[in-house]
């Protein structure tokens, strides 16, 4: 599948999204001027910054979050990645990067954003970039057992109402977002 039709997918998922709050209303028009102005805003060649997809993997009780410890970062956060050829929409790239992340089968990805972030990073560019995050909700199934990627040096399930101390005022916002929408 060619960048078009996710840049398209993209496109129309944000344009119809519902944002939460005014803050995450202007981020939406930030992802839309990006995908406005540059046709690859979906591939990681797109040095300026990309589109990238990740998801808020709940425990099937909803009690608890998988994180990852990032191996580059070295922070526990969201499972989630670069856009691919083979994704149609950002809700294939989020349930890819989530399978792919975490080794579980089964996985459920609200096909509504949860929320956006945008973040500076040095990703596999090995430049200075930014990534333009669409954050979903996604629960696993029961009995769901994670297995670690090459992509993670740890991964395990947090209580929702203990994460660890380095997650950032971003994922505990989307992590209620999550536990609001039931």
């Amino acid at each position: 599948m060619s960048h078009s039709s996710l840049h398209t997918d993209a496109v129309r998922t944000l344009s119809g999204w519902p944002a939460p709050d005014h803050a995450q209303s202007a981020l939406r028009e930030a992802f839309l001027g990006l995908l406005a102005a540059r046709e690859d805003a979906t591939a990681r060649e797109c040095a300026p910054g990309h589109i990238t997809a990740s998801v808020y993997l709940l425990s099937a009780d909803r009690r608890s979050l998988l994180l990852t410890l990032h191996p580059r970062v070295g922070r526990w956060l969201q499972l989630g990645g670069h856009c691919e050829p083979g994704d149609t929409t950002l809700t294939d790239a989020a349930l890819r990067e989530g399978t792919e992340e975490s080794g579980i089968d089964g996985i459920v990805v609200d096909p509504v954003p949860l929320s956006l972030d945008v973040h500076p990073i040095t990703c596999s560019l090995g430049l200075p970039t930014r990534h333009f995050d669409v954050r979903y909700l996604a629960v696993a199934p029961v009995g769901a057992v994670p297995r670690i990627s090459a992509e993670s040096r740890d991964l395990r399930f947090f209580p929702v109402d203990a994460l660890p101390d380095d997650a950032d005022q971003g994922i505990r916002d989307s992590v209620a977002l999550a536990l609001a929408r039931g």
